[in-house]
């Protein structure tokens, strides 16, 4: 059965990881957060010592997901969007949060306050939006809120809902 490639994207704090982990506990595809990914590879080209974190080999991580993104089925989570192949989903969302929420989120996470301020300010000019309107076809992007605790378990069903209908719409 052929299966989509779905992209969750968003400022970091957005609820990515929450969201990608149970879409693939309720749908049955793969969930790989490029985070972990490019941690558990060494798929770093350096340090960058401002935002006190390693720099992503942007190469290597497409090297490394092409097989699997070629067979389908995969829920990608990273908060960049724009080196990723066009070709590899089918689907991208684009998680959005409010600035107070994303700031208590991030706080709580220990961002210095550089990257808290840079974060916030990324999300208020909604510059991930921007960049997968810019990296794929407008009618595959979409926005979905993550504020309210029921945020995560309406989005669920609703992404649950349109992999269905893709599945349908592309067995033969």
């Amino acid at each position: 059965m052929l299966l989509p490639n779905i992209l969750l994207t968003g400022t970091p704090g957005v609820g990515k990881t929450t969201l990608g982990k149970e879409l693939a506990s309720g749908s049955g595809l793969k969930y790989i957060n490029v985070g972990d990914l490019a941690q558990e590879g060494q798929l770093y080209d350096g340090y960058d010592e401002e935002y006190d974190c390693p720099i992503l080999d942007e190469d290597r991580v497409v090297d490394e997901l092409e097989n699997q993104m070629s067979k389908g089925g995969v829920i990608v989570d990273y908060h960049g969007c724009d080196f990723f192949p066009e070709h590899w989903f089918h689907i991208v969302f684009v998680l959005q949060a409010d600035n107070s929420v994303l700031y208590k989120r991030l706080e709580t996470r220990g961002y210095n306050e550089k990257k808290l301020k840079d974060n916030i300010q990324c999300e208020i000019f909604q510059v991930l939006y921007e960049e997968a309107l810019a990296s794929y076809k407008e009618e595959i992007v979409h926005q979905l809120p993550s504020n309210k605790p029921e945020d995560p378990e309406d989005n669920i069903n609703q992404i649950l809902k349109w992999i269905e209908q893709w599945v349908k719409d592309h067995s033969s």
